[in-house]
Parts: C-alpha cells; structure tokens; sequence
C-alpha cells in the first residue's frame, strides 16, 4: 500500500511538472529586436570588450572608461548599433566608476530582469539590438528620478552635441 502511494505521489508529481514546463515553453515569445544579427557577425563587428558586455552581459572594470568622466554635451549612442540612448546632460557622477545617468532617451532603453548574481537585479539594454548596457538602481539623485543607471562605457560610443548621429548599424 506504502508502495502504491508513493507510486502515485511520483506520477502526479512527474506530469504536473511537464505541464508546468510545456506551458513556461510555450507562453514564452522572444522579443525580435529592430537590428538582430548572428553571433558570428556581432564577434565580427565589435571589439573584444564591447561583445563581452553588449552580447554577454559582461561587466568593464569601474574607472576604467573615458565617458565617467566626459560632462561634454552631447549623445551616448549603442555601440552595437548606434542607436541613441542617452542625452549626457543626464549624466551625474555617482562616484562607482561607471559612467552614470539618471534617466535614458525615451524608448531607447528596454528594462528586464537579471538573476546573474543570485538575486533580481534591474538590467537595462539596448531597445533596438537587445545589448547589455549595465544596470538600474534606485540611489540616484533625489531632485531629479531618484534612479541611477549604472552603465558599462564600452557600451556606448560619445557623439558631440552638433555632430549628425550616425545610421543605425543594421
């Protein structure tokens, strides 16, 4: 009788977790970004350290990128893409060593979740190819979002202020 309902226990176990799992496989769609290319062709195009954060949300080493400390006018675009994400005029120097904003361009900026390092974290990415920026806090500055997006600079390539932004790399 033990024997039976353990049996039992295991079946009804066994098939409630293959539902739950064909369900979680088929509820899930994959968002289809503007420019999508092949890892092959994103190894290509970039640099070494920009496939390491944009294609494998891997993370620069603080201080050092020259965008922590450029205050200069102007806009932060992809460096996958080119897409515009961020106006540097909402840039604030949040002393981790990463270059830091409280706010991106409206649209430009998709936010999902992250489990990378054992809890939830905000990561935000490029809206338009689907890399890695960095990620969203809430210890920015109070007056103005109260959010800081810590962004990895080898993510973003500077554009002066004036300066016609470049196409999108397709």
């Amino acid at each position: 009788m033990k024997y039976l309902i353990s049996s039992i226990a295991l079946i009804t176990l066994i098939s409630c977790k293959n539902a739950t799992t064909e369900y979680a496989q088929n509820d899930i769609q994959e968002k289809v970004y503007q420019v999508t290319k092949s890892d092959a062709q994103w190894r290509q195009e970039l640099t070494a350290a920009e496939y390491n954060v944009l294609r494998r949300s891997g993370t620069e080493r603080p201080h050092t990128s020259p965008l922590d400390k450029n205050y200069d006018a102007g806009t932060l675009i992809c460096a996958g893409c080119n897409a515009p994400l961020y106006d540097n005029a909402n840039k604030f120097d949040s002393g981790t060593g990463w270059p830091s904003y409280d706010r991106e361009i409206e649209g430009q900026v998709e936010r999902d979740v992250d489990y990378n390092i054992g809890y939830a974290r905000t990561e935000l990415k490029c809206n338009t190819c689907g890399g890695h920026l960095g990620h969203e806090f809430n210890d920015g500055p109070r007056h103005t979002t109260g959010k800081r997006h810590c962004i990895n600079g080898v993510a973003l390539d500077f554009i002066p202020a004036g300066q016609e932004l470049p196409a999108l790399n397709k």
